[in-house]
């Protein structure tokens, strides 16, 4: 296996060797994976950061040597924590858009420059402000971002998707899926004792957990439904004014934090 790190924006991941294939996942710019299997056109990748796999173009897999994968993979790295700052690659005039929960290894001489490969790039203006940002500010800072099944950045993000990388810019590791988030925190017994940070999960007909929001206090929640939207919650679930109905019935709340 040969490991790799994203220099675009975004990779797509599909859950198939074809263009067809239902998006899955997406890489980041500065996150790492492994490259388990590769054909002319595709390259069956694994991710570090959740162990998710699926498919992608191999003409995306950018190699690097085998020490700066491993540096980068394990390096305490700098989260992009504004939904996108744009960065310059050495000798192009067009700036990279790369999104929140991007990583980037500092290895230059300051912290406006870093190298990939034989790529060298450049902070395009001021690195946001150095203090914490906490759940609520970057949930709330990735609002109106459309729905997109398998997105992780303001592109388009899904719900689980959200919820992993605002946690992500947080300094915490969740899985991909919500089905598989549902397993990891605290239960909160009931709806009123919710607090910033946690996680709403809601289930369907069947009892599968089909959906995720953040809790940001007052009885609100924050959560990708059409497009990254705050609503009401209640012990029933999640309730739309706007529609003055209820889209998701409630499984349980859980404390990560």
């Amino acid at each position: 296996m040969k490991g790799s790190i994203c220099v675009f924006s975004y990779i797509p991941v599909r859950s198939e060797a074809s263009e067809r294939s239902e998006l899955v996942t997406q890489i980041l710019f500065g996150e790492t994976y492994q490259v388990t299997e590769k054909t002319d056109k595709w390259a069956k990748i694994k991710m570090d950061f959740d162990g998710y796999e699926g498919w992608i173009d191999s003409n995306l897999v950018f190699e690097v040597a085998q020490t700066q994968y491993e540096l980068w993979k394990d390096a305490d790295a700098w989260m992009v924590p504004v939904p996108y700052i744009k960065i310059v690659q050495d000798g192009s005039s067009a700036p990279i858009t790369i999104p929140a929960g991007s990583r980037i290894v500092f290895n230059g001489h300051d912290r406006n420059s870093f190298a990939i490969g034989k790529n060298d790039y450049f902070i395009s203006g001021q690195l946001p402000a150095a203090k914490e940002i906490g759940i609520r500010e970057v949930a709330t800072s990735l609002l109106h971002t459309p729905y997109l099944w398998g997105g992780r950045s303001f592109f388009g993000i899904d719900c689980s998707g959200l919820s992993q990388i605002v946690y992500k810019i947080n300094g915490l590791k969740l899985p991909r899926d919500a089905s598989q988030q549902v397993n990891f925190g605290e239960t909160v017994e009931f709806v009123e004792e919710a607090t910033v940070g946690d996680l709403a999960f809601f289930d369907n007909e069947e009892g599968k957990v089909i959906h995720v929001g953040i809790c940001i206090g007052g009885g609100q929640i924050i959560h990708a439904n059409g497009e990254v939207r705050i609503d009401q919650l209640d012990h029933q679930g999640i309730f739309k004014r706007d529609k003055n109905t209820y889209s998701h019935k409630l499984r349980v709340i859980k404390r990560i934090l």
